[in-house]
């Protein structure tokens, strides 16, 4: 036998490997994302949904990738030695940001303000977090920054025509020249982190300007986001305490402004965005709102943030869940497909319903934004659904992806797919904008200063009563701990969680698919076992697990 004949140099055919998912359209084969916009009232916005989900299903999944593979660089100075303070991001960025800056995702409710406006805008960005979520990161502070800077109507004046622009110009230039701008944020400090009243910063009046009180700030911030934006929501000490600041990139004469960036954090994840430390060095900004109410100024832009981490959540889940159907209805172990055996299948339905209802509660809330400004149980609701939907979806997304991973065997754990990212992605929705605790002891606070809050969700959880014994049993039995106990700090995570799989549980009765709604009831409320593949009996898994992903 010669060599030729041989064939040595093939040791294996390739076969039984999960071919890639893509070309596809995430909306469509998304049910209960149909039904959650149709709920929100978005139907006008179903073409536009659309068109963006195919992108997400192809070019923008791509550009995910290649962003996250390719780190944004900080370029202090130019080739001449010219301060430019410039962070350079791979194409891959900037495709991702011009795709969701022209279809609307930082600016729909406000350029399109009608019934579910708010909705179509949370259904655009739960798409796009399934392709990158570090470019939502500036697309989400845009977005939540307007509202504070329309309070003052002169600065709106100058920054709303760009901040509401469908055109997305990455171009180091002065505001005044750029035909689309972008907000970033910087309030944590070195010392304080959460703890922004420890803040060092200081603000010195520099005068009026003819848009607000000018400021001049000297200090730092730890961590400040998205640094190529064209401005930046900041807090800074004044005479009278905190105040909330606009620092731009550029100051108003056209110099570049006294910003100093000293390193990019070398993150977990989110890596497609670039994070910094930086100095302010009489940095020029103008005064939001009153001295010493900086941090009531700014928190109008954080809650929006805080449901933003929300649906991101829920995102990074879906996009989990899919990757892990995908490949289990292509792989072989033993000779009969993995989404055939009753093991997978139990693993499998288990995320979808958790899937399922983290999609229901982001867009509840997402409704609740769009009815809040003429409806005060609607406000009220919003008020303390948002603190706990951001802890609870926030906390369950790390898991839920880990388990995804593992459906896919060695092959989920590699940097070649999606999963890892995902995984390393997920903590940064916890973390950032108030933590765990945070966000628990947000909701102990409002339950006792804001009891309407407490009785606006109460209400909108106790409309699936008599739909589920397991879903009765359980609430009422919260409904007397809470009684006693609500202002119990050591408790106020379990409260939290509690509230959660309530008002989850309640969304699936009344809109999800009626087979997840009661295995959710029967195994999150009643039954309680913590490893994701523990459900009981489930007769109807295969209608749950076709109308995950079909």
């Amino acid at each position: 036998m010669t060599a030729t004949d041989n064939n040595s140099g093939a040791t294996h055919e390739v076969f039984n490997q999960t071919p890639e998912l893509r070309e596809y359209n995430p909306l469509q084969r998304d049910h209960a994302l149909q039904v959650a916009i149709r709920l929100g009232g978005a139907q006008w916005a179903t073409d536009q949904l659309h068109e963006y989900s195919l992108l997400v299903g192809s070019s923008l999944q791509a550009a995910g990738a290649l962003a996250n593979d390719n780190l944004p660089i900080l370029h202090s100075h130019d080739r001449c030695g010219n301060r430019i303070e410039e962070v350079r991001f791979h194409p891959a960025y900037h495709q991702l940001m011009a795709a969701a800056v022209s279809s609307g995702w930082p600016t729909l409710p406000w350029q399109q303000p009608q019934a579910g406006a708010h909705s179509a805008r949370a259904a655009m960005e739960y798409l796009h977090h399934q392709a990158d979520s570090g470019s939502g990161c500036p697309l989400t502070m845009t977005f939540a920054a307007l509202p504070v800077i329309r309070a003052n109507p002169a600065l709106a004046a100058q920054w709303e025509p760009g901040l509401l622009s469908r055109q997305y110009d990455p171009r180091n230039l002065p505001y005044q020249q750029k035909s689309g701008l972008t907000i970033g944020m910087g309030m944590t400090e070195k010392q304080g982190g959460t703890d922004v009243r420890a803040n060092t910063t200081r603000a010195t009046p520099a005068g009026t300007s003819d848009l607000a009180p000018a400021y001049l700030l000297t200090g730092h911030k730890w961590f400040m986001s998205a640094p190529m934006c064209d401005a930046f929501l900041v807090l800074a000490q004044t005479e009278a305490g905190l105040g909330c600041f606009l620092l731009p990139r550029w100051r108003p004469d056209g110099s570049l402004n006294q910003l100093y960036f000293q390193r990019l954090k070398n993150k977990l994840g989110n890596r497609s965005n670039a994070s910094t430390e930086v100095e302010f060095r009489g940095a020029f900004a103008w005064l939001l709102g009153d001295e010493g109410r900086g941090i009531n100024t700014i928190m109008e832009m954080v809650a929006l943030t805080r449901f933003d981490c929300m649906v991101g959540s829920a995102a990074l889940m879906r996009q989990a869940l899919v990757q892990a159907m995908h490949h289990c209805r292509h792989r072989q172990v033993g000779g009969k497909i993995l989404l055939q055996q009753p093991l997978m299948q139990n693993v499998l339905t288990d995320l979808a319903i958790d899937s399922e209802a983290a999609l229901h509660l982001s867009m509840r809330v997402a409704r609740a934004l769009d009815q809040s400004d003429g409806d005060p149980v609607q406000r009220a609701f919003l008020r303390l659904a948002t603190a706990i939907g951001k802890y609870w979806l926030c906390k369950r997304a790390p898991g839920f992806i880990y388990e995804a991973m593992e459906c896919l065997g060695g092959n989920g754990y590699v940097e070649d797919g999606i999963l890892p990212r995902l995984y390393r992605e997920a903590p940064v929705n916890a973390i950032w904008e108030g933590s765990g605790n945070v966000q628990c002891l947000d909701v102990l606070r409002t339950m006792q200063r804001e009891p309407a809050s407490l009785a606006a969700l109460s209400a909108d959880i106790d409309s699936a009563g008599g739909m589920d014994p397991h879903f009765d049993q359980y609430w009422h039995h919260l409904q007397r701990q809470l009684a006693h106990s609500e202002t119990d700090e050591f408790l106020a995570r379990i409260r939290v969680e509690q509230l959660a799989l309530a008002l989850q549980a309640s969304l699936l009765l009344r809109h999800g698919h009626q087979a997840s709604a009661e295995v959710f009831c029967r195994n999150r409320l009643g039954e309680r076992h913590y490893a994701y593949g523990t459900l009981s009996s489930v007769g109807q898994r295969q209608k749950i697990l076709d109308y995950a992903w079909t």
